[in-house]
């Protein structure tokens, strides 16, 4: 077995602890170990200290800010957050699903469903509108239980409502889907969702 060579900053911590220890009654002093002689015994320089953060700027009361950073707000509605997404389809259809003027080819009721049954269903659903040929479909969700005043305690609502856009950006529906929007109230309004198909390649 080979011998592993002693580096210089091993043997000068060996020597600090060496000095601080007290050899057992009857026992010789430990002895430290040899210096490498093909390892010139050079000082070992201590560590750098850590950089420092950057003084915060004076701030006067009443002065402006600068720009917010990007923060998460959860009190945002799913239907929120879609619309900040952006249009990936034709502006002037888009307006018209908006407004209700076009009419769903298809459509899925997922309400009532539990979380393991209403995936696989909403999957095959896209997949064989898209192999259908179909643009437009309806989503039905539910718009899910209203809070509670009284419960002490927050609980999620509408599971299927927050899910099902979250699933419609997953494989392999996510290929299949150019478009997802809150219907129009003649379509079901906040519980159920306009989801715009790509064109089979």
């Amino acid at each position: 077995m080979s011998r592993r060579r002693v580096r210089p900053d091993e043997l000068d911590l060996w020597h600090r602890v060496a000095r601080q220890t007290e050899a057992l009654p009857g026992r010789p002093k430990p002895k430290a170990p040899a210096p490498d002689p093909k390892t010139p015994d050079r000082p070992v320089r201590p560590p750098e200290p850590a950089a420092l953060p950057p003084p915060l700027s004076s701030f006067r009361m009443g002065q402006k800010t600068g720009p917010r950073a990007e923060t998460h707000d959860f009190h945002k509605t799913t239907s929120d957050r879609m619309n900040t997404e952006g249009v990936n389809m034709d502006a002037r259809a888009f307006t018209r699903m908006k407004r209700g003027r076009l009419e769903p080819e298809g459509r899925i009721d997922l309400h009532g469903m539990t979380l393991d049954q209403a995936h696989p269903a909403l999957s095959q659903f896209i997949l064989t509108g898209q192999a259908r040929g179909l643009r437009l479909v309806l989503v039905i969700t539910g718009k899910g239980l209203r809070e509670d005043p009284y419960d002490p305690m927050p609980r999620r609502r509408g599971v299927l409502k927050t899910q099902v856009p979250m699933w419609l950006k997953m494989p392999p529906v996510a290929q299949a889907v150019l478009q997802v929007t809150e219907a129009h109230r003649k379509h079901g309004g906040g519980g159920a969702y306009y989801v715009y198909l790509r064109r089979r390649r």
